[in-house]
């Protein structure tokens, strides 16, 4: 189809609408060029970066709301390179993999690794979900807390009857825009792309003296561990306000920023609530029309950060993601392996809901004059 020219009138004021990277807002890039820029190019092992890298760590521990004992640790890398790094220094044994997307499956991938044994892995068609249930020799339970490739949000809540295991939950897409309570997770890990607002190269993790315990075990053990992939190292190196080997910078004040604008508004709460705003428009919306409908069947399962919405065969969902970006809303596209008709919008805490009722206008418009 040829492009559709949108009317000003119903454009969002930020076309950005991506599932990762993330908008990252105006502010926080203002306050990078100014104050920010300082940091730039300055040793990790100074006080001034260290002192940054002491904020994040207690603005995390602030949003999550972290009872005692619990601590936020960082490490080089994003979530890739701590799938790894749990399979060299978390999983003891045998890990139960809960996979309904793309991200569970590339830490069950991880968690196959030749040392450990076989994992338990539980599959779901993409769009739905399965659930943990404790097993004999299982000593980590593994999902995501938000599957970012399909719009599935699973309950963080622990295995109940393996009181001995651990809880790992990826909350990559989830982070910072989804309420749940940190007691119920051992490990909640991260990377800063998405609900708050930063950019990649760093993972993070709130980590119970549970999962504490067993980082220090197994790091005694004599099991071979990478230097760094070593969660222990990750562990020691945060206590001291810095990471292995050189941060990115940015990334740490952006986060630093947005950590300053969730936890002012009202933390975790608020933010929560911000984005089951905008991801209610849209599968009001998508429930409304006769061409749409929501790719997660289930209202319980579906995501208030990631929304997939479905089109029927009338609707070409590629040739209406290539016109709202000649519009400049961009990153509607679906999540690439999956091979459906729709389009998959990011309602991330950064994200204005009036600027996704603003989109819903604009798919509407573009709908009505496909051709």
């Amino acid at each position: 189809m040829a492009h559709v020219t949108l009317p000003r009138e119903i454009l969002p004021t930020d076309g950005r609408f991506g599932c990762g990277p993330s908008k990252i807002r105006p502010e926080q890039l203002a306050a990078l060029a100014g104050p920010g820029s300082v940091l730039m190019g300055t040793s990790h092992r100074q006080s001034p970066v260290k002192s940054l890298v002491g904020q994040v760590r207690m603005g995390l521990s602030d949003l999550l709301r972290l009872p005692d004992g619990y601590e936020i640790i960082a490490g080089n890398g994003g979530s890739t390179a701590f799938w790894d790094a749990a399979a060299f220094g978390l999983i003891d044994k045998r890990a139960q993999n809960l996979v309904f997307g793309e991200f569970g499956g590339k830490f069950a991938g991880a968690a196959a690794a030749p040392w450990l044994e076989a994992p338990d892995v539980r599959k779901a068609e993409p769009g739905s979900r399965t659930v943990a249930e404790a097993v004999e020799g299982v000593d980590v339970y593994a999902w995501p807390h938000n599957e970012t490739s399909t719009g599935v949000a699973a309950p963080v809540e622990r295995v109940r009857g393996d009181e001995g295991a651990l809880t790992v939950i990826d909350a990559t897409s989830a982070a910072g825009g989804i309420n749940f309570r940190v007691t119920e997770a051992d490990v909640y890990y991260f990377a800063p792309q998405k609900n708050l607002g930063s950019d990649g190269g760093l993972w993070f993790a709130a980590v119970s003296p549970a999962a504490i315990e067993r980082i220090e075990r197994i790091a005694a053990s004599g099991r071979y561990i990478p230097e760094f992939l070593s969660l222990k190292n990750a562990l020691d190196n945060s206590r001291l306000n810095q990471t292995l080997n050189t941060p990115a910078v940015s990334t740490l004040y952006l986060l630093d920023k947005q950590l300053e604008w969730i936890n002012g508004n009202g933390g975790l709460g608020w933010a929560s609530a911000r984005t089951a705003e905008s991801s209610s428009a849209l599968y009001a919306w998508a429930d409304s029309v006769s061409y749409a409908t929501p790719f997660v069947a289930d209202p319980a399962d579906r995501s208030p950060v990631v929304v997939t919405i479905d089109f029927d065969d009338t609707v070409d969902a590629a040739a209406i993601a290539a016109s709202l970006r000649a519009n400049d809303i961009v990153d509607t596209e679906p999540y690439r392996k999956l091979g459906r008709n729709q389009l998959r919008i990011a309602t991330f805490v950064s994200i204005e809901p009036e600027d996704v009722r603003q989109l819903i206008k604009c798919i509407e418009y573009t709908v009505e004059r496909q051709g």
